[in-house]
């Protein structure tokens, strides 16, 4: 998910709302999958206005990147990376 967040709203707060609201919807539209549920942890990423176009097309083939790198081992290593806490 890439966003613009305003700096008085926190990220905990931003993804309570997401989550529940996401999910509420697919409940409402696939009746089937009432058993959906997000997973209980996120992460968090900022980047700065001049990369959002990147952000945006990393996002767009994700699907296909992801054949190569798993979601799970890219976090770990862009965590370790930035210096951020897993």
């Amino acid at each position: 998910m890439l966003f613009a967040q305003p700096p008085t709203l926190s990220i905990a707060d931003t993804m309570e709302k997401a989550k529940a609201n996401s999910s509420g919807w697919v409940k409402r539209r696939w009746g089937s999958r009432s058993y959906f549920a997000w997973q209980s942890g996120y992460a968090a990423f900022s980047v700065s206005k001049s990369q959002v176009e990147s952000v945006r097309q990393y996002i767009e083939n994700q699907k296909k990147h992801h054949r190569r790198v798993t979601f799970q081992k890219e976090v770990l290593a862009f965590s370790k990376e930035t210096g951020g806490c897993v």
